[in-house]
């Protein structure tokens, strides 16, 4: 874990879907760390992916404050959000989402596409990426020439493209089998080490919680439990 300094602030976090009378997070406080790798478990409608997208600049709270890079996320408008999200924080899901008309390499760089100043170096990192996630000779497949794992390795590769300080990964291993899964975790926990990436990742497997740094159990939309792993 790359040193002390704080990426991520939650204090007295809350949200309630007030159409659906759910209060998806409450009351949770938790700093994250630059570079910090931390693993979220708990049943399924325990506030998980409510609480990645706080994190992640996708929602604000409707109480409390979430701090990103010195930055209160309340304070700030869409516009602002997005360019945080565009800027400095990768997104991977359970679900590949790649785009089916476009090749490997087109995926990789469609977030670029939001980030005009990184335009001229999306090319080389692209490729770089490419190597780094095993899939060189895979640049201009489609989407449905590949497997599941080979998939998510690309989701993971566009996530990077703009060399985000966050990754968000909910679920990353869901759609995968044993080993593919175990190949997707490793390859999150080398670009951890690698490039002092912050990680939080929402997981149902204990396996894939034991990679990380440190695993946070939610339970009911609360934070019950904070251990090292």
């Amino acid at each position: 874990m790359a040193g002390s300094d704080i990426l991520i602030s939650l204090d007295r976090v809350s949200k309630c879907y007030k159409a659906h009378n759910i209060d998806a997070v409450r009351d949770v406080s938790i700093d994250i760390r630059a570079g910090e790798f931390v693993a979220i478990m708990g049943p399924s409608g325990c506030g998980k992916s409510t609480l990645l997208n706080l994190i992640g600049a996708i929602d604000r709270p409707d109480s409390g404050t979430v701090v990103f890079d010195g930055q209160t996320v309340n304070q700030l408008d869409d516009e602002a959000l997005t360019r945080i999200r565009g800027e400095k924080i990768g997104f991977v899901f359970q679900s590949f989402n790649l785009l089916p008309t476009f090749s490997v390499m087109e995926n990789i760089m469609v977030p670029i596409e939001l980030n005009k100043s990184k335009v001229q170096s999306a090319e080389k990192r692209a490729k770089e990426l490419l190597q780094k996630v095993g899939l060189e000779s895979r640049a201009h497949f489609f989407p449905s020439q590949l497997s599941g794992g080979e998939m998510q390795r690309v989701a993971i590769a566009r996530a990077l493209i703009h060399e985000p300080r966050l990754l968000v990964a909910d679920e990353p291993t869901g759609n995968l089998d044993t080993q593919n899964g175990e190949n997707i975790l490793q390859l999150i926990k080398e670009f951890n080490r690698d490039f002092k990436l912050a990680i939080i990742m929402a997981t149902h497997s204990k396996e894939a919680s034991q990679t990380a740094d440190r695993l946070l159990q939610m339970r009911d939309g609360t934070l019950v439990s904070s251990e090292s792993n």
